[in-house]
């Protein structure tokens, strides 16, 4: 890709998030304005977490081209998604998401609140299966999204280690009323000891504040363009992560080739680098040819994209 090419991609990444940046902006202004000495840390509204959580869904199914996941090239290994499904699935989660700022604003971490969020969570289950026709597309997204959102509803910009610490808080506390069914995440935990979305959420989302993030930054200051930079967080997640909707679907085998395959390509460079791309399509095909697909490492990558327009939103507070 040449130069140019990558400063135009940039540009047109940064205005994809002007209207959210636009939402923070106002939030600012509302407050005075000024430097970081003369203001306190600006109040998120349960809006703009909304559209942030919704947004972040719709910019991780478009982000081209993933290893065995729906993009803008096609279904990847899935029979009842496509790109057009999970935008649906992302906008008709948003009112879930607003709800559950709404409930944690004010409030600290208690068994309350992870009921109340649950409830919530799985209203907006429903909502996101009569849009996708039954199909379920970021069932683990509403867990991970709905929990950060709530912690930063509580926390405010305060750094995404701090939100991911006040939503581990809240994940900690039990659910009287959860389902006994157990999703296929869950069957996959009990199947092969994997931690899985809960204990992700109880450790304080490492594989978002510890990896992703971190690979999102090294790999924009090393001059990849932003797509290259989420992909090689995405690989960086799924290198470490025991991804229950790999296990579920293709057991221990197919977990290790899909993290053997994602290091392949950051240790040739990254998806910058001409090797790193061969290495990419190769474990894509690879994945494809088990029918496997990982959502966990997915919603993920969501998850960082969330916190991260959050800490570049409010960089005067977070500098």
């Amino acid at each position: 890709m040449s130069d140019l090419s990558r400063k135009r991609e940039r540009q047109l990444v940064h205005s994809s998030a002007v209207g959210i940046d636009d939402r923070c902006v106002k939030a600012v202004a509302a407050r005075g304005g000024g430097t970081r000495k003369e203001n306190p840390p600006a109040v998120i509204t349960s809006d703009t977490l909304a559209d942030l959580a919704a947004w972040a869904l719709v910019e991780e199914a478009e982000l081209t081209p993933k290893p065995g996941l729906v993009d803008r090239r096609g279904p990847g290994a899935h029979r009842d998604l496509d790109l057009e499904i999970l935008r649906r699935s992302a906008w008709a989660l948003r009112p879930a998401f607003h709800a559950m700022a709404e409930a944690a604003r004010g409030r600290a971490p208690d068994q309350a609140l992870r009921e109340e969020l649950a409830a919530i969570g799985r209203v907006g289950e429903i909502h996101m299966m009569a849009a996708t026709g039954g199909s379920n597309a970021h069932r683990g997204a509403i867990w991970a999204l709905g929990l950060l959102l709530a912690g930063a509803a509580i926390a405010g910009p305060a750094g995404a280690r701090h939100i991911a610490a006040v939503a581990a808080a809240i994940a900690r506390w039990p659910d009287r009323f959860a389902p006994q069914s157990a999703s296929n995440g869950e069957q996959a935990l009990q199947a092969h000891g994997a931690a899985g979305a809960r204990g992700e959420a109880r450790a304080g989302f490492p594989h978002v504040v510890a990896v992703a993030l971190p690979a999102l930054s090294a790999s924009r200051a090393a001059g990849a363009t932003e797509t290259e930079a989420r992909l090689d967080a995405l690989l960086a997640v799924m290198a470490s992560l025991d991804d229950t909707c790999l296990l579920h679907r293709g057991g221990r085998p197919a977990l290790a080739a899909a993290q053997s395959g994602a290091r392949a390509v950051l240790a040739a460079g990254g998806t910058a680098s001409t090797a790193g791309r061969a290495a990419l399509q190769a474990l894509d095909a690879d994945l494809l040819a088990r029918w496997v697909s990982p959502g966990g490492s997915a919603d993920l990558l969501a998850a960082a994209l969330f916190l991260d327009r959050i800490d570049r939103s409010f960089v005067p507070w977070n500098a």
